[in-house]
C-alpha cells in the first residue's frame, strides 16, 4: 500500500501485505463464518449426525459443537470468532454450543441480505442489539421456576442435554447419576445456591458396557498400588499427598565422588538407603498409612513402605491430587523434609478393587462428602470419550438449572415464540432498525428449521404448524422430532435452563455485530522479515505502521 506526497510514493505497509476493504472484506468474513456454521449445523438436535475428526492419527467421533470447532483447526480470523462463541457457551453453560454457532452464522446471512439493500452495518448492529435485548425480555416471560428438590425436572434437563449424543442408549441411568452427583456438591452462599463442578471427578475406563457406569461417593483413581506386597485395603485411612518423588536426591552440582574400596561403596549405598528410609519414617511418624505420590517411588522406597505396611500409589496426575486435597482435607506436601500431621488427610476406606489390568483405587467415606466420582465404562475408547462429553454437558446444564432455578421448554419452542413477538415489536419501531429486528426474528427460526431438516421432516410445514400453535397461545409447543408432531415440550420433559438460551443469543449477537463492523482487513503474507526492507523500498514508512504481525493469514 502506498500514498502519494508531491508525486513521491510513501510506503505505509510492508510489501506483500494484503488489504481487503469495504464490501469485499465484509463478504469474505461473512462467507467464512457461514461456512463454519454450516459445518456444525447437521449435528444439531436429537437426530443430528456425527462428525469424524482425524488429526495426527487420533480419531474423534462426536456431534458436540465445541469439540468439532476446536478440532477443525480453523485459520480464517472471522471464522475463529465462531469458535470463541462456542467456547464461551461451553464455559458458561456447557450445552447449546452448536445452537450458538449456527445462530451466529444465520444472523450474518440475514445481515448480508440487508447489506445488499444498502442498509448500513451500524444500523444493522443497532437493530440486532435491540432485538437481542427484547429476546431476553421475552425469554423471561416464558420462563418457569423450579427448585433443587424438583427431581423430575432436573432429570428432564439431564436427559435433554445428552439426547442425540453417544449416551443415548443409557441416558436414563446416566441422567440419574448426573442429577445425584450435582445435588451432592451443591453449596449455599449468601442465600444463593452454587455448584462447583470441580468437586465432581469423571473417571473413564474402557471395558464392560455403558450400563456399568456408576456414581461413587468419593474419588477413584485408575491406578494400582506401587508394590504387590502393599495392603489392598486400609480402613480409617490417613493419607499423605506428596508432590515430590520418594527417592534419594541426586546431586545437582557437577561433582565427583571418588570411591577407592568396596567398603566405601557400601557406605555410600547405605547412606542413600538411609535417606530414603528417613523419608518413609517421617511419613509413618505423622500417622499416614496411605501415600499418593505425584511423581515416582524408587524401588528402595517401595521396600520401606511395604515394611511400614503403607499403601502407596505413584504417578498420580496433578489435577487428581488437587481434587483429592479437597476431598480428604489434606495439604499437598511439596517437601519430604518438612511436613506435619496437619498436612495429612483422612478417609473412611481406601481400597484396590478389580482384577488383572482393571484394578483401580477407590477412596470413599471422605471427610468432604461433596466429593464424588462418576465412573464411565464402555466397550471402546470412542464410546467412553463420547459418553464423557455427554455427561459433562449434562452436569453443566443441571448445575446451571439449580443455580438459576429458571427453565424454558426446548425443541425450538422458545425460538418460535421469540420470532413471533419480535415481529410484533418491529412494527412499533421507526427507522431502518425495524428491518434488522425482522431479520433477527427470521434468523432465530434457524433452530427449529434445522431440527426439522436433521430429522428428515419438511421444515416449511413444521415451521407453519409451530407458528400456528404459538399464535393460539400454546407457547410451550415445540417439535417432537421422533414423531414429527408439534407437541407441548414441557409435558414431554424436553426442557433446558434459561441461561442456555440467553447466553447463546447474547454471544451470537455480539459476534455477528463484531464481524459486521469490520470493513478493512490487513493481512501480512510474510514477504519481509522483521527488521528488513524490500529491495528498493524505503525503510521506516510512516512511524508505527509497518504492516500487520506475521501469522494473520486469511
Amino acid at each position: 500500500m502506498a500514498a502519494q506526497l508531491g508525486g513521491q510514493p510513501i510506503i505505509i505497509l510492508r510489501e506483500g501485505t494484503e488489504r481487503k476493504r469495504g464490501k469485499e472484506a465484509r463478504s469474505n468474513n461473512i462467507m467464512a463464518a457461514k461456512a463454519v456454521a454450516a459445518a456444525v449445523r447437521t449435528t444439531l438436535g436429537p437426530k443430528g449426525m456425527d462428525k469424524m475428526l482425524v488429526s495426527g492419527g487420533n480419531i474423534t467421533i462426536t456431534n458436540d459443537g465445541v469439540t468439532i470447532l476446536k478440532e477443525m483447526d480453523i485459520e480464517h480470523p472471522a471464522a475463529k470468532m465462531l469458535v470463541e462463541v462456542a467456547k464461551t457457551q461451553d464455559d458458561e453453560v456447557g450445552d447449546g454450543t452448536t445452537t450458538a454457532a449456527v445462530l451466529t452464522g444465520e444472523l450474518l446471512a440475514k445481515a448480508e441480505e440487508l447489506l445488499e439493500q444498502n442498509v448500513h452495518p451500524t444500523t444493522i448492529a443497532s437493530g440486532y442489539r435491540m432485538a437481542a435485548a427484547k429476546a431476553a425480555e421475552i425469554l423471561k416471560d416464558i420462563t418457569q421456576t423450579i427448585s433443587e428438590n424438583d427431581e423430575e425436572a432436573l432429570l428432564s434437563i439431564a436427559r435433554t442435554a445428552m439426547t442425540g449424543k453417544g449416551a443415548e442408549a443409557t441416558k436414563e441411568k446416566l441422567a440419574a447419576i448426573t442429577v445425584s452427583a450435582v445435588k451432592s456438591v451443591v453449596d449455599e452462599e449468601d442465600g444463593k445456591k452454587l455448584v462447583d463442578i470441580d468437586n465432581i471427578k469423571i473417571e473413564k475406563k474402557v471395558g464392560m458396557s455403558l450400563d456399568d457406569c456408576e456414581l461413587i461417593k468419593g474419588i477413584i483413581l485408575d491406578k494400582n498400588k506401587a508394590h504387590h506386597n502393599m495392603p489392598d485395603r486400609v480402613k480409617n485411612a490417613k493419607i499423605a499427598l506428596i508432590t515430590r518423588p520418594i527417592e534419594f536426591s541426586k546431586m545437582e552440582l557437577d561433582a565427583e565422588i571418588k570411591i577407592s574400596t568396596p567398603g566405601e561403596l557400601q557406605i555410600y549405598l547405605d547412606q542413600e538407603e538411609n535417606i530414603v528410609k528417613g523419608i518413609v519414617d517421617r511419613i509413618a511418624a505423622v500417622g499416614a498409612n496411605v501415600v499418593l505420590c505425584q511423581l515416582g517411588i524408587e524401588d528402595i522406597g517401595q521396600h520401606f513402605l511395604v515394611k511400614a505396611n503403607i499403601l502407596a500409589v505413584e504417578r498420580v496426575e496433578k489435577k487428581d491430587m488437587e481434587k483429592l486435597a479437597r476431598a480428604i482435607g489434606a495439604n499437598l506436601i511439596t517437601s519430604v523434609d518438612d511436613f506435619t500431621e496437619s498436612d495429612i488427610g483422612s478417609a473412611g476406606l481406601v481400597e484396590i478393587r478389580g482384577h488383572g489390568e482393571n484394578k483401580m483405587l477407590y477412596i470413599t467415606e471422605c471427610s468432604n462428602p461433596r466429593s464424588v466420582t462418576i465412573l464411565i465404562r464402555g466397550g471402546t475408547e470412542h464410546v467412553v470419550d463420547s459418553t464423557e462429553r455427554a455427561v459433562e454437558d449434562s452436569l453443566r446444564a443441571v448445575s446451571v438449572a439449580i443455580e438459576d432455578e429458571k427453565l424454558v421448554a426446548g425443541a425450538g419452542s422458545p425460538e418460535i415464540e421469540i420470532a413471533l413477538r419480535l415481529n410484533d415489536y418491529a412494527s412499533t419501531l421507526k427507522g431502518r432498525e425495524q428491518l434488522a429486528v425482522i431479520k433477527f426474528a427470521e434468523a432465530i427460526e434457524v433452530i427449529p428449521r434445522t431440527l426439522a431438516e436433521n430429522a428428515g421432516l419438511d421444515p416449511i410445514d413444521m415451521l407453519t404448524e409451530l407458528r400456528n400453535q404459538h399464535e393460539k397461545g400454546n407457547r410451550n409447543s415445540g417439535l417432537n422430532v421422533f414423531t414429527g408432531n408439534v407437541e407441548n415440550m414441557w409435558d414431554n420433559g424436553v426442557i433446558e435452563p434459561l441461561r442456555v438460551k440467553t447466553q447463546a443469543i447474547s454471544s451470537a449477537t455480539e459476534a455477528a455485530i463484531m464481524i459486521l463492523r469490520i470493513d478493512d482487513v490487513l493481512a501480512a503474507t510474510g514477504g519481509a522479515e522483521e527488521g528488513t526492507c524490500p529491495p528498493g523500498a524505503p525503510c521506516g514508512g510512516m512511524g508505527g505502521m509497518g504492516g500487520m504481525p506475521p501469522g494473520m493469514m486469511m
